[in-house]
């Protein structure tokens, strides 16, 4: 799973697409061990990217009062992840989930404490994750839980929980479905309990519509023999830290992308990625670490952008690849 995501990120990584073609009475299939296993990072097993987004103007508040409008001049990101699996066996997965994030974001001036009008802020998070595959009322279900912790280039910041349960509804070779809960055990976390589900669906014309909420809304298609088209909507987010006359603050960004996505087999297991579109900020806040994400001192509201993203990946573990 992609490592515990602020606020409600976290919620979407978990969820099983793709899980299953049968289910069987008494046991639980190896085909869904084995999806389940690849796609619950909802990443690739390791993977590079770097996002440019275009300057847009946006208004804030500090402490409740209006500031003069500003200007995001630029907005860069590196990403890099690994998803590592230690056991995958019929009743248990045991995983392991690294991230680092380069961020570097430059404002015609400085509104957000602890952010100068150009800086660049390292992140990092890592997790271990551990699901068990069950039996209830007939069908397949999924228990996980996650313990997490992030921090910056300075320090190791928070430690956070995640457990979910899960159950498959249906599993068909053209229709799959899952319904499940998940809540989030840290103390600055929006929403602490939200509901998990998934659909995917197989259209004759070769489309497949893709829902993972509350993380992306897609539908699909392979093109050739080595390359597949997305479009829709995805759920990004940034987060950091930042620190100032001895208090420590946390940025969170919640962004949906709305584009296309095209992804090329490059053979040997890599696969690039090409992603574009329209960026829509939907929460940009800075809080005190101590506080919650409710209780924030600054605000943004952000006009939308147009984002690009590239990226590649390697995937020595996964079954699946691109017809």
């Amino acid at each position: 799973m992609k490592t515990l995501r602020r606020m409600l990120v976290p919620l979407a990584i978990l969820p099983f697409k793709n899980i299953i073609y049968a289910q069987k009475k008494d046991s639980i299939p190896l085909k869904v061990r084995a999806f389940f296993a690849d796609k619950i990072p909802q990443s690739r097993n390791f993977n590079l990217e770097y996002t440019f987004v275009t300057p847009s103007s946006f208004s804030s508040q500090l402490q409740g009062k209006e500031l003069p409008d500003n200007k995001m001049k630029s907005f860069q990101q590196v990403k890099a992840d690994a998803n590592i699996y230690f056991i995958k066996n019929r009743s248990w997965l045991l995983s392991t989930a690294l991230s680092y994030r380069y961020t570097s974001i430059g404002n015609e001036n400085s509104v957000i404490p602890g952010i100068e009008s150009e800086e660049n802020f390292h992140y990092h998070s890592e997790a271990i994750n551990l699901s068990y595959f069950s039996r209830l009322f007939k069908k397949t279900a999924i228990y996980s839980a996650s313990i997490s912790t992030d921090g910056s280039d300075q320090h190791f910041e928070r430690i956070r929980g995640l457990v979910t349960a899960s159950l498959i509804l249906k599993a068909t070779p053209k229709t799959k479905m899952s319904l499940g809960l998940a809540g989030i055990i840290d103390p600055s976390a929006q929403i602490p309990l939200l509901p998990v589900f998934t659909y995917e669906n197989r259209f004759n014309n070769g489309w497949v519509l893709d829902i993972l909420l509350p993380k992306k809304v897609l539908v699909r298609k392979d093109i050739a023999a080595n390359g597949r088209l997305s479009l829709g909507t995805e759920m990004d987010n940034t987060s950091f830290y930042t620190y100032r006359n001895n208090n420590t603050y946390e940025f969170r960004q919640v962004a949906l992308n709305s584009g296309a996505i095209y992804e090329h087999n490059l053979g040997g297991n890599f696969i690039g990625t090409f992603k574009t579109g329209l960026r829509a900020n939907i929460n940009s806040r800075a809080f005190n670490k101590q506080e919650s994400f409710n209780d924030y001192i600054w605000k943004g509201t952000y006009k939308p952008s147009v984002y690009f993203n590239v990226g590649i990946s390697y995937n020595p573990f996964e079954r699946r690849k691109i017809k």
